[in-house]
């Protein structure tokens, strides 16, 4: 296997946040060939105007996200879906295809009985900009227990998916 670059991307923008923890915690993990960069410019990412010009922030984001092998989410709900932040990041990613057939995940770390509305927003909008969703690497974490299994599976997961795409086949969504 070939060197893979893996983007995590937040969907938080509060400090201490438990999203961006358990993204830290799959970051630490060594998982042969597999490199795992964060994208931290949420907060400052300007807000998507249809046809409008494209700022620089844009551009570095729409490149890293062309640049990398697959991306795992990790995303609070606010008010029963995505919050602002991640679905204008997402918003941005529609007219470029840079998520188009890239193998994607989620790390859950909501509580029991909640994130669900989060989870099908960002469900609605990766099938809609033809990401290649790897169901076997969306796992719910609890973030108060360990959990380095599950990461290093995921890790695995996309692994295996993105020799897939290399290879012209596609499993999963």
């Amino acid at each position: 296997m070939t060197g893979i670059q893996v983007l995590l991307i937040s969907g938080s923008t509060r400090d201490g946040s438990s999203n961006t923890r358990a993204l830290a915690a799959l970051h630490l993990l060594a998982h042969p060939g597999v490199t795992a960069e964060f994208y931290d410019g949420l907060r400052t990412l300007p807000a998507f105007v249809p046809a409008g010009a494209q700022p620089p922030e844009v551009d570095v984001l729409l490149d890293r996200i062309s640049a990398c092998d697959a991306v795992v989410f990790s995303t609070p709900e606010y008010a029963g879906g995505l919050p602002g932040a991640l679905k204008n990041l997402l918003d941005w990613t529609v007219g470029g295809g840079q998520l188009y057939g890239k193998p994607v995940a989620w790390l859950d770390v909501a509580n029991p009985g909640r994130g669900a509305g989060a989870r099908a927003q960002l469900l609605t909008v990766l099938d809609y900009v033809g990401a290649h969703i790897v169901d076997s690497a969306c796992v719910h974490l609890s973030i108060d227990q360990p959990a380095e299994q599950q990461l290093s599976a995921v890790l695995a997961q996309l692994a295996a998916a993105i020799e897939e795409v290399r290879r012209g086949q596609q499993t999963d969504r």
